[in-house]
């Protein structure tokens, strides 16, 4: 467990949260509601507004019709962190959480992977707490996936633990597993409903984080036979299964909608629909799966196929667009203009000063906060030019990742492999190696222009560098353990010699505002 001490930072966090500020707040705006839907591997090729052509999403395509969608969100490329960055509003480097939890790890490949956090402390858990404070009743249901713990684990927060992290209730587990059936949609949909319904008459927010499309992927039968009987195969990719999978959601989004309709909150409340990494196109057998070499000398073979991305390369857990560019609508009626397509480039850090400022809550302890307030975008505006981080030193190889940072800056994204990395026909390469791309002109990532445009390439890679070091992060090396023998072994054993994950010096997030629910 990390030590925090009351800073001069968070003390301040403590008094500018307290009942006199919110009054105060509440006097000058009328606060909205906050509905956020966060679906679990969604690519962005999937809703109809995006090009879908294999299934219609009315729902999806009426909050894009009736408010912004953007075209250039981003996420991280896996689930718990991207979890971790909503809620935090900080980038994995800071919040330590760059790798889906519980530990498993390659720890005898060539470069050494920094530790990582294993639990998010109930401290850090500061978009419900700020909320909170701001006088919002706080809810969610579904996927949790950032302790495993008395608190909770992959499947959802204990109710027991929900004050802790910000949450006045959370939803109860559905029926079974949460890989059967309908994995929940309609479960997890009637609990975000019933909370709506109770608290209507004061401002609320409800984070409704679902787990379908996730593998293992279902869908109720009677969808399931409706598009195998217009052609869809069984298995693989566009299958009848995954197809029923996105309309049935995308159902259950119209039935909030029609809900906020019904009870006359719609024009007061913001509705934030968002995927937590891309689809999976292509999934891969580890090397041990395969009974393969262990040392790279043999490509990765193919496990599976899901839903094409294309025109983004790859998917879930990839560093190019497919794993990290996601779809993403907001609906504000009054507020963000109908029918509006948005190119700013946008990350997921943004949602937490996004929704503070949404409902007047002055932002925290700058020094820990990464995103920036997107109101002016959606309303119609604009944001400084800025450019956007991603830290992800895992290893990883379901995805073909090794460990890697990227930024974007304008049209140009370059990615980082700092000691291996593996080719578009899945081969395995040792070294370093800098890839520059013009997404602009190539969204398909197909041409490296590191070669050809050699002083973007070092002005992008000292940024980058630069900004882990300002953290700070730890730029992953050479690895003292390097075994070529057994290099690309994954395994869920912890070395004795693995550190514990240590929070970068000068890490001020601060406490909960919960004097009578200390931090377990």
């Amino acid at each position: 467990m990390d030590r925090f001490h009351l800073t001069a930072i968070s003390i301040a966090w403590l008094l500018a949260s307290g009942p006199a500020s919110v009054s105060g707040c509440c006097e000058q705006i009328e606060r909205p509601n906050i509905l956020f839907i966060l679906t679990d591997d969604q690519g962005w090729t999937t809703p109809s507004c995006y090009g879908n052509t294999l299934v219609r999403t009315p729902a999806l395509d009426r909050i894009a019709s009736e408010g912004m969608r953007f075209t250039d969100a981003y996420v991280t490329p896996q689930c718990t962190p991207t979890r971790a960055s909503l809620l935090t509003g900080q980038h994995t480097a800071r919040n330590g959480m760059w790798h889906v939890i519980g530990w498993y790890g390659t720890p005898w490949a060539p470069i050494r992977e920094p530790a990582f956090r294993l639990q998010l402390l109930p401290q850090q858990c500061r978009l419900p707490h700020q909320l909170k404070q701001a006088g919002y009743a706080t809810g969610m249901g579904g996927k949790w996936h950032l302790t495993n713990s008395e608190h909770g684990h992959y499947v959802y927060l204990k109710q027991k633990s929900a004050c802790l992290f910000g949450f006045d209730e959370v939803a109860p587990a559905g029926p079974g597993s949460q890989n059967d059936g309908d994995k929940w949609v309609d479960h997890l949909t009637d609990c975000a409903i019933d909370f709506i319904e109770r608290h209507q008459s004061e401002p609320w927010f409800y984070y409704l984080s679902h787990h379908t499309l996730h593998n293992r992927v279902t869908a109720p039968d009677a969808l399931v036979r409706r598009y195998a009987r217009q052609g869809a195969p069984e298995t693989g990719l566009h299958n009848a299964t995954y197809l029923a999978a996105i309309e049935h959601l995308d159902h259950s989004v119209g039935r909030l909608l029609e809900k906020l309709d019904e009870l006359n909150l719609s024009r007061r409340t913001v509705v934030v629909f968002l995927s937590d990494n891309g689809g999976i196109d292509t999934s891969f057998n580890l090397p041990q799966w395969d009974d393969a070499p262990l040392d790279g000398s043999h490509p990765l073979t193919t496990k599976e196929r899901q839903f094409d991305n294309a025109p983004l390369r790859e998917g879930k857990g990839s560093v190019y667009e497919g794993g990290i560019r996601v779809p993403c609508l907001v609906r504000w009626p009054g507020e963000v203009p109908a029918g509006v397509t948005s190119e700013v480039p946008i990350h997921v850090v943004d949602w937490l000063p996004t929704l503070l400022s949404i409902a007047g809550q002055p932002v925290p302890d700058r020094e820990a906060e990464d995103g920036v307030d997107l109101t002016p975008v959606l309303r119609g505006g604009s944001i400084p030019p800025r450019a956007l981080y991603w830290y992800m030193p895992l290893y990883d190889l379901r995805w073909k990742s090794t460990p890697a940072a990227v930024i974007r800056e304008g049209d140009f994204k370059l990615i980082e492999y700092f000691g291996d990395w593996y080719d578009a026909r899945h081969a395995y390469h040792l070294g370093q190696r800098t890839e520059l791309y013009n997404l602009k002109q190539d969204l398909s990532e197909q041409h490296n222009l590191a070669q050809t445009k050699p002083e973007v390439a070092r002005q992008l890679r000292k940024k980058l560098l630069d900004w882990i070091a300002s953290v700070p992060a730890e730029i992953p090396t050479m690895n003292p353990h390097h075994d070529g023998r057994r290099s690309l072994l994954e395994t869920k054993e912890r070395p004795s010699w693995s550190l514990p994950y240590v929070a970068p010096s000068g890490d001020q997030t601060p406490r909960p505002p919960s004097p009578n629910h200390p931090p377990g």
